[in-house]
């Protein structure tokens, strides 16, 4: 199976640290990849790398077997590659159903300056709806963005990511600040969308990437130093080294 979305010899300097060096990745269709690391290692970094917010130095990236090295972020993202959480922000005076509703509004190419009527237009609020019980906020549609708790905040942004009718998502540490309830509630949605959509998954809650992940890319010093399944990872010696304990 060829990959959906790979990286190769991807490197990033910021003045003398060097936070992705000789990185390479693939992910492959419909699976749940982790990239994992101890704090430092150039995660975030390889995020902004693959979701077009960080210029590569070297190397290059492909999608959907498409060169995508030196595109835009909204090509990426019209292509199907999307970043949750960091994509956008919640608008706090819009109601959760609004919020997703604006995102078909973009992805239909009508202009915000219509934006009062849209509010009724169903080809819009219809799908919004849909996919906010997709996402298990179907009740909270009429909430404003701002009232609503945090991890049901995190469920919108997740939410309007795949209104954008995303192929994969780049989901950077989607369970911080979240508590445990919140924390196995995002687990339980990510799991039902494992095999709908690709996802890479960077996260340091490991009860969630053992549960989830499919796949898991360790990565120390800028580059992934082991890659396989979560028990293949906890018995790696080069793996226990690098988190020191850090894992839990």
């Amino acid at each position: 199976m060829t990959a959906l979305l790979r990286a190769s010899g991807l490197s990033k300097r910021y003045g003398g640290l060097l936070a992705c060096n000789d990185f390479a990745l693939a992910v492959m269709p419909g699976s749940l990849h982790a990239l994992i690391g101890p704090n430092g290692a150039g995660k975030s970094t390889a995020i902004g790398l693959l979701s077009g917010e960080i210029a590569a130095d070297a190397g290059n990236i492909t999608f959907g077997g498409s060169d995508i090295t030196q595109v835009a972020i909204p090509a990426r993202v019209k292509r199907g590659l999307t970043r949750s959480f960091q994509i956008t922000s919640v608008l706090p005076q819009f109601t959760a159903l609004e919020n997703v509703a604006v995102v078909a509004q973009i992805r239909a190419g009508h202009s915000f300056c219509f934006w009062r009527d849209a509010r009724d237009d169903r080809r819009l609020t219809d799908p919004a709806r849909a996919m906010l019980d997709r996402v298990g906020l179907g009740p909270r549609a009429a909430i404003l963005a701002a009232d609503l708790a945090h991890g049901e905040q995190r469920q919108l942004e997740l939410a309007m990511a795949l209104m954008t009718g995303a192929r994969m998502l780049l989901l950077d540490e989607p369970m911080a600040g979240l508590g445990q309830s919140e924390s196995q509630e995002m687990t339980a949605l990510l799991a039902a969308l494992k095999g709908r959509v690709t996802i890479l998954l960077v996260e340091h809650d490991m009860d969630a990437v053992a549960a989830l992940a499919d796949r898991v890319s360790v990565m120390v010093s800028g580059r992934v130093i082991a890659e396989g399944s979560f028990a293949d990872m906890q018995s790696d010696p080069a793996v226990r080294e690098a988190y020191l304990g850090e894992a839990g």
